[in-house]
């Protein structure tokens, strides 16, 4: 059972630990086939992997490269009907065995002989690692707590551009929760989720997850939250570690659309699909409706309205769900 992994780096220092990090810790390592979007100024030396034959690599030139969900396009261009897809960052860690423990929480959540649960989603904001010396390749994983990463909306970051709010990290109470956000940066489903949710690259960075889960959801896709998901991410705050961002402006000068005017039409987009305006795989699904989604998240996301502040701000409505029947 074959999984493709997306990895969309942005001259970030740490993808080649993320590459192997996943590999050696996984329980099928050769079951894995790494899509890799490189935009740095030096490649990576393929031949110096021994398991060069997994990649589907390409390398971009810092410049030339149109932001993330950009990347993470061209990046499922390269997928060929694996069995399950799993989309990371480029600084991420894995504990052992990841890759079963993930694929059994998918069958045993699609066991479940509901529509809601035949198309799921794994994902969180995971917990955290720390590096203890990148040379060396040493890592302290936070996998000391036994909790069930969930995400909610930020109270204070409601519909700051438009419909775009952002998320943040959220505990759910239950071993398997139903959710309503999407992590970008950490999500596993099936294969069948590249074909259904292609990414659209007309997107930047607002609007990025927002869009994904709201045409994931009304696709009849099932966003769920499990206990200690094996996946671990290093977060800025918590790193002296230089990481460059696609928006840093000695680089933005330098090409002929800024992040700004990327940005703008991310956001507008965004209020295109809320408005059912798109047509085609790039818009709003039938299985599930916005006023579905409003139920689960206490969130009007066409009149930007917060409907229900505990559902939208808290773990508590989703973990009160029981996940093994229909959340509406």
């Amino acid at each position: 059972m074959k999984i493709f992994i997306s990895i969309a780096s942005y001259q970030d220092p740490l993808l080649e630990a993320t590459i192997y990090s996943a590999y050696n810790n996984a329980d099928n390592p050769k079951d894995l086939i790494f899509g890799i979007c490189d935009q740095s100024t030096s490649p990576l030396d393929i031949s110096s992997f021994e398991f060069s034959d997994q990649f589907k690599y390409e390398h971009v030139d810092p410049i030339n490269s149109e932001g993330p969900c950009w990347a993470r396009s061209r990046i499922q261009n390269k997928f060929n009907n694996e069995d399950y897809y799993l989309q990371i960052d480029s600084h991420m860690q894995f504990e052992k065995n990841w890759d079963a423990y993930l694929i059994n929480y998918l069958e045993r959540i699609r066991a479940i002989n509901l529509s809601s649960h035949q198309l799921p989603i794994i994902t969180c904001y995971p917990r955290a690692f720390n590096v203890v010396d990148l040379k060396e390749g040493k890592f302290e994983l936070n996998n000391n707590e036994i909790r069930t990463d969930a995400i909610s909306y930020r109270k204070d970051s409601m519909f700051i551009k438009e419909n775009f709010s952002r998320q943040i990290g959220s505990i759910a109470t239950q071993e398997i929760s139903h959710g309503y956000l999407i992590a970008a940066g950490c999500l596993f489903s099936l294969g069948d989720f590249v074909k259904e949710i292609p990414y659209d690259s007309d997107y930047y960075f607002y609007g990025e997850e927002i869009s994904l889960m709201i045409r994931a959801f009304t696709r009849g896709f099932g966003i769920f939250h499990i206990q200690s998901l094996p996946i671990f991410h290093l977060y800025a705050e918590l790193t002296n570690i230089e990481r460059k961002l696609h928006w840093n402006e000695d680089e933005d000068t330098k090409r002929d659309i800024k992040w700004h005017q990327r940005e703008e039409k991310s956001i507008n987009k965004l209020k295109k699909l809320l408005n059912d305006e798109i047509a085609g795989v790039f818009g709003l699904g039938a299985s599930k409706s916005l006023k579905d989604y409003e139920y689960l998240s206490g969130i009007d996301l066409v009149n930007k309205t917060i409907v229900d502040e505990e559902k939208a701000f808290t773990a508590k409505f989703i973990s009160s769900l029981p996940w093994n029947e229909s959340p509406f």
